[in-house]
């Protein structure tokens, strides 16, 4: 049984008692959820053993990949069984560990986060969509942001922020947000006002407003800042990749990529973050984020593992790749 209640762990814990009532001991509980800890929402079921998470893309007639989370009391027959449903409706899986955001929309969110951080820079909007499209994204950071609503995006930090208290970090593109939803009503594209205009007939066009929420001073881009904002983009995701790694969330390298491209469209010709990563080479990667975190914050900072990985000379698929069997 799947429940899809959006983020909203009270509403989403009063479903699960409802629904686990009603069920056989056999039945797998699985919660459809993007950024909500598993093992937290599995506080209300009677039998965390068979609660595991089953997130879905959206569109999801269109999405290919199904992300499966594991809880920390998820049993290995509720994994199998949940395996054996996404293969039968012909969608492919990845099985990662427990974590704020999991794996695909913790990277993902980096992207759109991203491009709203080159918005708060004063760089045109146009100039930050243009380049996200070039860098190999499906859309532009604040076009995809529109697609996955913005009102979503309000209501996952209103409830980070409940679970995280003094921990959280608000960004000053979080005031944005909020206003452009609580105060002047625009979702995205799901009630045709966001960062865009969706009208019925024509095109999409940027929303004039925008620049009375925001402060543009960059409304040209020369080559140097094209590949600074590119630079940008994908090394944000691919950090919080290679994060994930560090952490336990994710721990094979072929899920990772294969996750990304099919999750939510990373940048196909790099062959994933992970790809990217050990394409470029880790010493490079980290040396390149050193700059970035140096110019742009903490957010770009290398983690231990890549510095270790770097002066070791390793790659991600030599370290944690499936190590084939030698000939008997």
């Amino acid at each position: 049984v799947i429940e899809a209640v959006f983020e909203n762990r009270d509403i989403k814990a009063d479903v699960t008692k409802k629904a686990e009532a009603q069920l056989a001991d056999t039945a797998i509980f699985g919660s459809n959820t993007s950024t909500l800890p598993i093992t937290g929402l599995a506080e209300a079921s009677v039998r965390p053993a068979s609660f595991i998470g089953i997130h879905f893309f959206s569109p999801v007639d269109k999405m290919g990949l199904v992300e499966i989370i594991m809880g920390e009391k998820t049993s290995q027959e509720a994994l199998a069984k949940s395996i054996d449903y996404v293969l039968k409706i012909k969608k492919t899986p990845i099985v990662v560990n427990d974590s704020r955001g999991f794996y695909t929309s913790r990277c993902f969110g980096t992207f759109v986060q991203e491009g709203m951080e080159l918005l708060s820079d004063g760089i045109a909007p146009a100039i930050i969509d243009n380049v996200g499209r070039a860098t190999g994204m499906p859309r532009g950071p604040l076009e995809m942001h529109d697609d996955v609503a913005l009102d979503l995006s309000h209501k996952i930090a209103v409830q980070t922020k409940k679970d995280l208290g003094d921990k959280y970090e608000e960004r000053p593109f979080t005031a944005i947000i909020a206003k452009m939803v609580e105060e002047l009503g625009r979702y995205g594209r799901k009630n045709g006002k966001g960062f865009y205009d969706y009208p019925e007939n024509g095109p999409k066009t940027l929303w004039p407003g925008l620049s009375d929420l925001v402060e543009v001073t960059v409304k040209d881009a020369d080559k140097a800042l094209i590949e600074q904002i590119r630079t940008r983009l994908l090394y944000r995701q691919a950090v919080e990749a290679a994060r994930c790694f560090e952490e336990g969330v994710i721990t094979d390298p072929r899920e990772a990529d294969v996750g990304a491209i099919l999750g939510w469209g990373f940048a196909p010709w790099t062959g994933g973050p992970i790809s990217l990563i050990d394409g470029v080479g880790v010493a490079k990667f980290v040396e390149t984020l050193d700059q970035l975190a140096a110019a742009y914050g903490s957010r770009f900072t290398p983690p231990a593992l890549l510095r270790e990985m770097a002066a070791k000379g390793e790659t991600f698929y030599g370290r944690f790749g499936v190590k084939e069997k030698a000939a008997a």
